[in-house]
């Protein structure tokens, strides 16, 4: 207390000084509009800036969990679609939250390394067999197919991606319904090719190309690029078709990691597929 008695007495003609200029300001600025006004305005716009700050810095540092959940009711909502859900009876789709109904199930993931100037390309997923992530899933992303798990691990996952020699993923032309592989030359990894397409057919530039969902990995429909230019090769009655990829593989960050529920049925059925004959 003492002390305090002590700054006061040592202060007390700046404190009064300070007190009288605060006090002279608020009149200052109570009784006069002009002063007033410019006071209002100041504060408003610092206020206004201080807020947009902390709103920028709130933003940063829940981009990862708001990325999240928008993947989360991305899955949501693509479960309701069509391509998720299997055909009970001929001309309608029953939408119903049973495994027994939905076809096709969807896991969030993440991007945490990757390559793409390689003849063989992969990239490497934050989930794995803890999170029900296994060989031979097929894995996309908001704007096409990117590729199908290699091996697994407890908590991560690599991704043989569409820029490898073997991709060979099932493909369909729209509207036309022409169906093909896709592959990858090894050159451009912004663009593949389709194989199979005979060249007595007439393909547009510009159509969508999607995936054809007959090997079960994807639903039929997912993007894949477009068609860009379609070339003759020598010597053959083909078309090499030239597909714009949908995504940008140097860039990607967030993917979903598709599961068909019935994909084991599939495989047991056409396993009874007899083999050709030679005669």
């Amino acid at each position: 207390m003492r002390n305090l008695f002590a700054f006061f007495r040592r202060f007390r003609v700046f404190l009064l000084f300070a007190l009288l200029q605060v006090f002279s300001l608020t009149i200052y600025i109570n009784y006069l509009s002009f002063p007033r006004n410019q006071y209002l305005t100041t504060a408003s716009v610092l206020t206004g800036e201080f807020l947009k700050l902390e709103n920028d810095l709130t933003k940063h540092f829940n981009l990862s969990k708001n990325n999240l959940a928008l993947q989360k009711e991305n899955i949501r909502l693509r479960n309701k679609l069509k391509m998720s859900l299997y055909k009970l009876e001929e001309g309608f789709i029953k939408v119903n939250d049973t495994i027994f109904q939905q076809q096709y199930t969807y896991i969030p993931a993440t991007v945490i390394n990757l390559t793409v100037s390689k003849r063989n390309n992969y990239f490497t997923l934050n989930i794995g067999r803890k999170q029900g992530v296994y060989r031979g899933l097929g894995v996309f992303s908001d704007k096409g197919v990117v590729g199908v798990i290699h091996n697994t691990s407890e908590h991560y996952s690599v991704v043989k991606s569409v820029l490898t020699k073997d991709i060979n993923i099932d493909v369909t032309i729209e509207p036309i319904g022409l169906f093909g592989l896709l592959k990858w030359s090894g050159r451009d990894a912004r663009r593949g090719s389709i194989s199979g397409i005979s060249n007595d057919l007439r393909i547009k530039k510009g159509s969508k190309v999607v995936t054809k969902g007959g090997s079960g990995i994807f639903p039929r429909g997912l993007a894949v690029g477009v068609v860009e230019k379609i070339n003759p090769i020598e010597g053959e009655p083909l078309w090499d078709v030239v597909v714009k990829f949908s995504e940008n593989f140097r860039t990607i960050q967030r993917v979903y990691v598709v599961k068909n529920l019935m994909i084991e049925e599939q495989k047991n059925i056409e396993e009874n597929i007899p083999d050709d004959e030679e005669e």
